[in-house]
């Protein structure tokens, strides 16, 4: 989503740090992890901070296309942003990331550290190769580290016999949620500090006056519960008339699945990946999010991005989405029931005065619990208690 007015941040006379935020995927193919740090980095510059955001890229090009066959953004990235290398698909808890893993990459990092000085490193899923991996061998400044996934992680199995040694490193853990932090906490025990993903607030948004559609938000990757929004929609659109609008996923890999699932394309629209300020509009004209995740999410961003937009949700009830739902904001289903999906969306269209409600609570919640400037400010306090301490990579590099 894009970044607030300047108005919505004040900024205050901090002494300048220097943060590298870093992240293990590609700035090519934007996915919660990368626009959590795109939104960190913002927060922070807004609060006196200088950054720097450390990330895979995939420039355009033949190359690219026969390495990720879904479309991304390959412009040149702002200046506050270092490329370091290529991605390529890796599978990986229900989802398909684009991880940087190439030979030159940890050599090119090295040199940025040389040449940057940070005073802080800030890592984003830091057990991640290659990017994080290279980052905690040659971190001199003390380092902070978040942890976003949830679910078993069965790679790290394999993560701790080969880099596992690296976690003496990090000074100062996050998790996003309560599930992020027991699922890092199976493999990595120790303290979290639980401090949830934020989300721009847009400055003026109206529950009402929305037109006759609902959107599903996110890749086609099997666990976001498309097919089962897909194979429930006939009968909402029976009883609503309403339209369907499809943000990124793949257009290619919806059509097929519709084929597959025998669903027509009858009040479906694909529109395939589009920039923050287009999905918030998406959030901002629709009459409610359905989220219909099976499982393997540990914070419903999605979800807070719908409520900063007024804009009230329907979502399996798992526990990632649960903590970010209320009773005041949507309506929970059990993951995977098509007919309770079906009943939820359309009771929901059908009492206007009750999804304007929902729409206004959801808005409150978010400038509550959400909002990027309160999170920005959590993270400058931790940053500044570890500005003067001698870093754990020093302590660990003997």
């Amino acid at each position: 989503m894009p970044g607030p007015p300047p108005s919505v941040y004040r900024v205050i006379d901090l002494p300048l740090m220097k943060v590298g935020i870093v992240v293990p995927f590609s700035w090519s193919f934007p996915g919660g992890v990368l626009e959590h740090a795109e939104h960190q980095a913002r927060a922070l510059r807004a609060l006196g901070m200088e950054t720097r955001t450390i990330v895979g890229n995939d420039p355009p090009g033949t190359f690219t296309r026969f390495l990720h066959p879904r479309s991304g953004r390959h412009g040149e990235p702002p200046p506050d942003v270092i490329p370091v290398g290529r991605s390529v698909i890796v599978p990986a808890n229900g989802s398909l990331p684009n991880l940087v893993l190439s030979p030159s990459a940890p050599f090119r990092i090295w040199r940025v550290l040389e040449r940057e000085q940070f005073d802080v490193l800030h890592l984003h899923e830091p057990m991640t190769p290659s990017i994080c991996n290279a980052v905690l061998a040659k971190a001199r400044c003390p380092v902070v580290a978040t942890w976003h996934a949830a679910g078993r992680l069965g790679w790290m199995k394999y993560g701790l016999l080969f880099w596992g040694f690296l976690i003496d490193r990090i000074d100062y853990r996050i998790a996003v949620s309560e599930q992020a932090r027991d699922s890092a906490q199976a493999w990595l025990p120790g303290d979290y500090d639980v401090i949830p993903n934020g989300v721009a607030i847009p400055p003026q948004v109206d529950a009402a006056g929305r037109e006759n559609r609902i959107v599903f938000i996110g890749r086609h990757d099997a666990r976001k519960g498309m097919p089962v929004l897909l194979q429930a929609w006939p009968e909402i659109r029976r009883q609503t008339g309403a339209r369907l609008r499809i943000v990124g996923a793949e257009p290619l890999a919806v059509r097929l699945l519709l084929t597959r699932l025998g669903v027509g394309d009858e009040g479906i629209d694909v529109l395939g990946w589009v920039t923050a300020e287009r999905r918030t509009e998406e959030l901002a004209s629709a009459k409610a999010l359905v989220a219909p995740s099976t499982g393997k999410e540990s914070f419903g961003l999605v979800l807070a991005e719908a409520f900063a937009c007024a804009t009230p949700v329907v979502a399996s009830d798992i526990p990632g989405y649960r903590a970010v739902m209320t009773d005041q904001t949507g309506l929970l289903v059990s993951p995977g029931d098509r007919g309770a999906l079906v009943e939820a969306v359309c009771s929901l269209l059908a009492d206007e005065s009750r999804r304007r409600a929902f729409g206004t609570a959801a808005r409150a919640h978010a400038e509550e619990h959400f909002s990027w400037a309160d999170i920005g400010r959590r993270l400058v306090e931790v940053y500044e208690r570890l500005a003067g301490r001698d870093p754990a990579g020093l302590a660990a590099a003997g």
